[in-house]
């Protein structure tokens, strides 16, 4: 498809944008470089559609259970404790 002169006035005309000769020359070569780039695009290879560039995986390690600490390691670790818990900021 090509655009010309009488495309680009009607479609001014139908935005009610008032264009000059020169204006409308200028459109006219400007859509067609747009229309020849997407053509260059259309005739690229792709053996499936990219909706996602990067194949999404899960990025996360295994979820592997571990030896908890026991409270008095856990205290050991603290200086803000009291009769074996933490000790925190008096709530009023």
């Amino acid at each position: 498809m090509k655009i010309t002169e009488e495309t680009v006035e009607r479609v001014a005309k139908l935005a009610r944008i008032e264009l000059s000769a020169r204006e409308v020359k200028k459109f006219e070569k400007d859509l067609n470089d747009i229309l020849t780039a997407f053509k260059t695009l259309d005739e690229a290879p792709t053996a499936e559609p990219s909706f996602q560039p990067i194949k999404l995986g899960n990025v996360m390690r295994d979820d592997e259970p571990e030896q908890c600490l026991t409270n008095e390691e856990a205290l050991r670790n603290t200086k803000h404790k009291e009769k074996g818990f933490f000790k925190g900021p008096k709530a009023v």
